[in-house]
């Protein structure tokens, strides 16, 4: 399952022509923005590795190998020059139906010391139900030991939609976990006394600290950290102020950006921008955008763009992508790029626009460089180099 150089210069000639070089006669980009400059036409494609079966989720190792996780439920590690490893050993079982599957790979804050992942993934309960769980794991080699569950979405759900989820570290001993409110269950995503459409938030040993904001209310589950989300499939932590950032589908229209704040609404499905896929009409549940006690989003798009994974780049200040927040697009098939300055979104760009493909996860490297996975039975890690200053 090695790329070979060969496919790796073919796949970079016909990456410059998707990515509209004007010598391959491809027409620019509809609006650019204002914060889009150098233009994306100069941005550097590789393939690193194909062939992987709906690829979910990328972690980067400092040797230059990844880990990547395969909704199936397979978790690989893939060479810095893209041979694909066996699938490594002792992953939890996995409902792999739907949407569901083997989801997040994250390493541990000191993952250079005892090689510690955390995994997310959807969990089979009774009676044909399931639910977002997370796990923690020692990376040995070419399997996993010492694999202990960490967090399991109660109650279970029937439905084989909306798990979220993606994992992100604060750097002060906590761990926060997304995930969805499992489609057919949106008002519980307002029921505190449920985990559905809950951003919760654990010691990284899966114990609950004890300044999260509904500990020790009897009517609410201590792990939440917030509440009001639909399906929540990017989580990152800014990297200069320590800020959280989340992102989530909306369902016709609606998806959005929020800065999750402890105890807070974020407002679903009472408070929505999107409407329902049937009828194009807002949902029962909705009473409008705007409801006393929820929270509006920092951003939110009104066609969506099918939010998935996120990343910042930050601290490359010779790079005209530093201080960008990317984001995968799975129902316009492109990664978005959010220009910052601080908290405040100032310009989007959208990159990758005529390659066609789901991006499912997107990861930013030490070096600047973006590595993103392409949602599909035949699914690409792919190496961006940001477009150079030079002229």
């Amino acid at each position: 399952m090695n790329t070979g150089a060969t496919r790796q210069r073919r796949l970079v000639a016909a990456l410059a022509c998707a990515l509209a070089l004007p010598a391959c006669g491809a027409r620019p980009a509809e609006t650019p923005a204002p914060s889009a400059s150098p233009a994306t036409t100069d941005a550097h494609v590789i393939e690193i590795a194909h062939g992987l079966d709906h690829p979910w989720a990328v972690a980067l190792l400092d040797d230059g190998s990844f880990l990547v996780t395969e909704r199936p439920g397979r978790l690989r590690r893939i060479s810095a020059n893209g041979a694909i490893s066996a699938p490594i050993r002792g992953v939890p079982e996995v409902w792999a139906q739907g949407q569901g599957g083997l989801l997040d790979v994250a390493l541990a804050p000191d993952f250079a010391h005892n090689h510690r992942i955390y995994l997310s993934y959807s969990e089979a309960g009774p009676d044909g139900s399931a639910g977002t769980a997370a796990a923690s794991a020692t990376l040995d080699g070419d399997a996993l030991r010492d694999v202990r569950v960490i967090y399991r979405q109660q109650p279970k759900a029937v439905g084989p939609n909306h798990f979220g989820s993606r994992i992100a570290f604060d750097g002060k001993g906590h761990v926060f976990i997304s995930q969805g409110e499992r489609f057919s269950y949106k008002i519980y995503a307002q029921q505190l006394d449920k985990l559905q459409g809950k951003l919760v938030r654990l010691n990284l040993d899966g114990s609950v600290p004890a300044d999260n904001p509904f500990v020790g209310r009897k009517d609410a589950r201590p792990e939440i950290w917030t509440y009001g989300h639909r399906n929540m499939q990017g989580l990152a932590v800014d990297p200069r102020t320590g800020t959280l950032w989340e992102s989530e589908h909306g369902p016709l229209g609606g998806d959005e950006i929020n800065l999750p704040r402890a105890g807070k609404n974020y407002g679903w499905p009472i408070a929505s921008y999107g409407m329902d896929y049937g009828t194009g009409r807002p949902y029962p549940e909705t009473r409008g955008t705007h409801v006393d006690g929820t929270e509006q989003p920092l951003k939110y798009w009104k066609k969506s763009p099918g939010l998935s994974g996120m990343a910042f780049c930050v601290g490359h200040p010779g790079s005209p992508w530093n201080d960008s927040l990317f984001l995968g697009a799975l129902a316009d098939g492109n990664l978005i790029r959010l220009s910052l300055d601080g908290d405040r979104i100032v310009g989007e760009e959208r990159l990758l626009t005529d390659l066609g493909a789901r991006i499912r996860d997107v990861r930013v490297g030490k070096d600047g460089n973006v590595y993103v996975l392409t949602d599909a039975d035949d699914g690409r890690l792919l190496r961006l180099q940001a477009p150079s200053t030079a002229r």
